[in-house]
């Protein structure tokens, strides 16, 4: 548990441009101790001390203002940046290198049994107050623009933008770092229209227009 709250804090330093010490992050971000309190829940969980591990995570979220749910599955170095107004359901799984940032939910739609919660591959981004309700699955790589609902499946290396959310396919990432930028994503309406604007000029030169 310690080696990956190591790596948790190393993640951050690396890909927050604020953070000026491992020292800061270990002290100063909620987003960071929201995770050490889940490490020490899903602990519990997984002994099956199951009011000991929500007891620890109610804690955490009245601490932190970040609520992840004891059973949820979370790999190693995630980043909730600010983290105010995180909700994590219980059958949630997130990867790897992830970056949440805050009043995003990580949900249920109320409609489903057994696994109810999204999953998370490696690398992926949720923008702040986006919302991925059901057992949806994001994949590697791909970003959840700011304010987005997801309710489908995004593929990888992808982004999902609107209300509800559709999806604009990006080129492969090649370097495996983290991209954090939440404002230069597509507009998958302008593409539609920039394809149908092309299509008419098309048509327009084979009339002889």
């Amino acid at each position: 548990m310690f080696d990956t709250i190591k790596e948790d804090i190393r993640s951050i330093k690396e890909r927050d441009p604020a953070a000026t010490s491992s020292a800061q992050v270990l002290f100063l971000y909620s987003g960071l101790h929201a995770m050490i309190y889940y490490r020490i829940a899903n602990k519990f969980y997984k002994w099956h001390h199951y009011f000991i591990a929500r007891m620890v995570s109610q804690h955490a979220r009245h601490r932190t203002g970040i609520e992840i749910h004891p059973g949820a599955t979370i790999g190693k170095g995630l980043f909730i940046d600010h983290g105010s107004g995180v909700v994590i359901g219980e059958t949630t799984v997130i990867g790897d290198y992830c970056t949440i940032y805050q009043n995003v939910t990580l949900g249920g739609t109320g409609k489903d049994t057994g696994k109810r919660h999204p999953t998370l591959g490696n690398n992926v981004m949720i923008g702040a107050g986006a919302k991925v309700l059901g057992p949806v699955t994001i994949g590697d790589n791909s970003k959840v623009a700011a304010g987005a609902v997801v309710l489908r499946n995004v593929p990888p290396d992808s982004t999902a933008v609107g209300i509800p959310a559709r999806l604009v396919t990006k080129q492969k990432k090649t370097d495996g770092c983290a991209d954090l930028d939440q404002v230069n994503i597509p507009d998958p309406t302008a593409m539609e229209m920039a394809k149908l604007k092309c299509r008419v000029e098309e048509l327009e030169k084979k009339l002889g227009k």
